[in-house]
């Protein structure tokens, strides 16, 4: 199928369909004038990817784990790393929400300082010496 197909099957634009396979997720063939052609499973495919980026997994974590995805339950079977790079994107992600936190918990302080009111917020700051 092309890829105007693809994107209609699968809701996803065809710029962004072109970008999956910029970043290495999909491997489309090509016609004899350069047209991509996708295989019928790709639909699955991109399901799958949109999946894992809805799970906060990046293109390139997706990139090294779609492979053990792809055939179904005997491709699991094969990949026995799925469940060690799964597990190193789920700490990437847990390091990615602490920093949040602190970024929130900073914007708390910052909120609480305003609220007090404009004559802190506008007093003068000291010089530093060396200036």
């Amino acid at each position: 199928m092309k890829i105007g197909e693809l994107a209609r099957r699968t809701g996803v634009s065809e710029r962004l369909l072109r970008y999956y396979e910029e970043q290495g997720l999909l491997r489309p063939a090509r016609t004899t004038s350069g047209q991509r052609v996708y295989e019928p499973g790709t639909v699955e495919v991109v399901g799958r990817i949109r999946a894992l980026l809805a799970a906060g997994i990046s293109t390139a974590a997706i990139a090294r784990v779609l492979p053990c995805l792809r055939d179904g339950e005997q491709r699991l079977i094969a990949c026995a790393e799925l469940p060690d790079r799964l597990r190193a994107e789920q700490a990437d992600i847990a390091a990615r929400i602490e920093a949040l936190r602190e970024a929130h918990a900073a914007l708390d302080v910052l909120i609480a300082g305003a609220e007090r009111g404009a004559a802190t917020a506008t007093r003068p700051v000291d010089r530093p010496q060396w200036a």
